[in-house]
């Protein structure tokens, strides 16, 4: 299958990373290197590129991609969660700029026998490393009733997450839920007729909860955050996409203790914590696609960038 993956906020991703030509850039989420290709168009021979993915077709097409371009290239089969070690092997102590965007990749989407989308119908899978072991079949058919009720209600914001995971725990006691279609139904049987008429379809919610359970998406994020600023160099620079208002608010708490680190009382006179402000936080409010880009995109829709800088 060809990979296809465009990438969002793209232009306004490159200027946030205010490239230096022979700097060291990282893109934490490599896809099929539409933002990495632009990142090298602005380093020099003396740059260095670091591109990280835990998707096979993701590295295979982003090494033929990035094959000609002017700086060196590096392209690591791991989770940028592992940023310490990624830059340790490659012997790196700091870099200039690192960019991840925390969405599936429309490739991982469309690709029906992933198991992301409740479009195809496929093996319950949902692995964005497929080295893992743990899939949405584990979540689905193992997870205790009130886990699976409570990563519903939180990771898919859901308003029948106590239906559909009491539905789903009844029909695995007769027999396993296979494939996506099979836990579309038991969804939809869940999800009352009335509350079906209006809204998105009625498994998105579910399926991104289980997702997001199966690849880890938001337990990592705030310590990884904090592992790339410790090695971003001074005047470095941080670009964050996401997709929902889950990782959104994360991403946003992250940079806000980072930026405001002081525990006093705001009756004190005087700083006595002694925390240091370790970055300045450029974005504010997060940067939202123009109209122009989610016409021709429509999966950019919830996209927001947030950037910091590093003091």
């Amino acid at each position: 299958m060809k990979f296809e993956h465009i990438p969002v906020l793209f232009r306004e991703c490159i200027e946030g990373l205010n490239i230096k030509p022979d700097g060291i850039y990282v893109d934490g989420t490599l896809g099929g290197a539409g933002h990495a290709s632009e990142i090298c168009r602005h380093l020099s021979t003396q740059g260095h590129f670091i591109g990280i993915d835990q998707d096979k077709n993701a590295l295979a097409v982003s090494a033929e991609r990035l094959k000609d371009v002017l700086p060196k290239v590096s392209i690591v089969s791991s989770n940028f969660e592992h940023i310490d070690t990624i830059l340790e092997n490659l012997g790196i102590h700091k870099i200039d700029g690192m960019l991840i965007d925390l969405g599936v990749s429309s490739h991982q989407l469309d690709e029906p026998l992933r198991g992301f989308s409740y479009m195809h119908d496929a093996p319950l899978d949902m692995r964005m490393n497929q080295e893992n072991k743990y899939t949405a079949y584990h979540v689905v058919n193992e997870m205790p009733e009130d886990d699976l009720y409570q990563i519903i209600k939180e990771y898919g914001e859901e308003k029948w997450a106590k239906r559909i995971a009491s539905f789903i725990a009844n029909r695995r006691k007769t027999e396993p839920i296979q494939t996506t279609y099979e836990l579309v139904e038991v969804i939809k049987n869940a999800v009352p007729q009335g509350a079906r008429k209006d809204g998105p379809h009625p498994a998105k919610r579910t399926f991104q909860a289980i997702r997001i359970a199966v690849n880890r998406e938001l337990e990592i994020i705030e310590p990884t955050l904090l592992r790339i600023v410790e090695k971003l160099d001074k005047g470095g620079r941080l670009c964050v996409i996401t997709f929902h208002s889950l990782e959104d608010r994360l991403v946003k708490h992250v940079f806000k203790k980072l930026d405001d680190p002081c525990t006093c009382s705001k009756n004190f006179p005087i700083c006595v914590c002694k925390k240091v402000k370790q970055v300045k936080v450029l974005t504010k409010k997060p940067i939202l696609p123009s109209e122009e880009e989610v016409s021709g995109n429509p999966r950019s829709r919830s996209a927001k960038l947030r950037i910091i800088e590093k003091l």
